[in-house]
């Protein structure tokens, strides 16, 4: 289901019976209608799978199912919002980064060294993501948060995005990343952790960058 943007820091869903949503608890502000709120302990569309893999990342941000008729209006901490729509791909995001996302998609958890080896796992502490990073796949929106706002870069072949680590908020689509050093360029140009890190993402599909180095 469409997330509505009523400014940049609130959204709205339409909620229609037979359909579950599911969304970061203490992240309704108001709803209309029949609408029904509770704590999931099944990891998302993923069930006790993707409930275990969350345990293993130790990525414990608890979840509401979300049901009913009506219309629910999130936000959470004041934090900006950037709704993602995906058409069949998959989205990698930290658990702590999602306000709400539809029922269909399928949850799931990356350990970070399949992409990148060591340097994934280095590149899951630089980022504050850990070990693993949370996946959703299918069709349907996410809605994510990040401070300052959102830019979208397109990732297409032949043409790498390379990006500060702790501006990175999530990126979607067949898409390589990998953590590189290059001597100097924080302290040119970066504004991330302290080390000469950066991003390198390289296929099709979309990174999001926050206009901060916050973690949330």
């Amino acid at each position: 289901m469409p997330f509505v943007e009523i400014n940049s820091r609130m959204v709205e869903a339409t909620v229609v019976p037979g359909q579950k949503m599911f969304s970061q608890r203490g992240a309704m502000l108001a709803y209309k209608g029949d609408v029904t709120f509770t704590p999931n302990i099944q990891g998302g569309q993923g069930g006790l799978a993707s409930m275990i893999g969350r345990r293993v990342a130790g990525e414990a941000t608890p979840l509401m199912t979300v049901e009913g008729s009506g219309t629910v209006m999130f936000g959470h901490g004041g934090h900006h919002i950037q709704v993602i729509n995906l058409t069949g791909d998959t989205l990698y995001v930290e658990a702590d980064r999602l306000l709400a996302f539809d029922g269909t998609l399928q949850q799931g958890t990356m350990f970070m060294g399949s992409q990148g080896g060591v340097m994934g796992m280095v590149r899951g502490q630089v980022t504050g993501q850990g070990l693993f990073t949370t996946t959703l796949k299918g069709h349907g929106a996410v809605a994510v948060m990040a401070h300052g706002g959102v830019i979208e870069l397109p990732v297409t072949p032949g043409r790498a995005v390379h990006v500060d680590p702790q501006a990175y908020v999530a990126h979607h689509g067949d898409v390589r990343n990998k953590l590189s050093t290059a001597l100097g360029w924080r302290d040119m140009v970066g504004r991330g952790s302290g080390e000469a890190f950066q991003l390198e993402l390289s296929g099709s599909g979309a990174v999001y960058v926050q206009a901060s180095e916050e973690k949330l």
